[in-house]
């Protein structure tokens, strides 16, 4: 605490309860998350990247066939370049393959994207699946 001896400030000897109260929130707060880094450090297994899925949207955009998906990465390891494969498939046979790549999928997190084709997938099954990918 500060008090003000000849317009001149200066430090009180014994400071106040709201300097110990903001201390030991601070230091119990900085203890915590050390504890719980070196928890998730000594604890967490390196999975190599997990990848799932889930196609959530088909339309017609200018000429193409755009097919919207979800990809999540369940694993705790952060993948990069990853490419995804869209197979549009009749007869057990794949009429048309397009790939695109993510620059990134961060570990335990998903990103979106979609992939563009040229013929009406309509009624055939399409197959979306991550196809590789490297590790940063």
């Amino acid at each position: 605490m500060t008090n003000i001896i000849d317009n001149r400030p200066s430090e009180a000897d014994n400071p106040g309860w709201i300097e110990w109260a903001t201390g030991l929130l601070a230091a119990v707060l900085v203890i915590g998350m050390l504890v719980w880094v070196t928890w998730e450090a000594l604890t967490q297994e390196n999975r190599p990247p997990e990848f799932t899925v889930t196609i959530t949207g088909r339309q017609m955009v200018q000429g193409n066939y755009r097919v919207s998906f979800d990809i999540a990465n369940t694993a705790p390891q952060t993948a990069s370049a990853v490419a995804v494969r869209g197979e549009i498939i009749q007869d057990g046979k794949a009429v048309e393959e397009v790939e695109v790549t993510f620059d990134y999928v961060p570990a335990q997190s998903q990103a979106a994207g979609a992939v563009l084709f040229s013929r009406d997938p309509g009624q055939d099954e399409v197959r979306v699946r991550a196809v590789g990918y490297t590790t940063p």
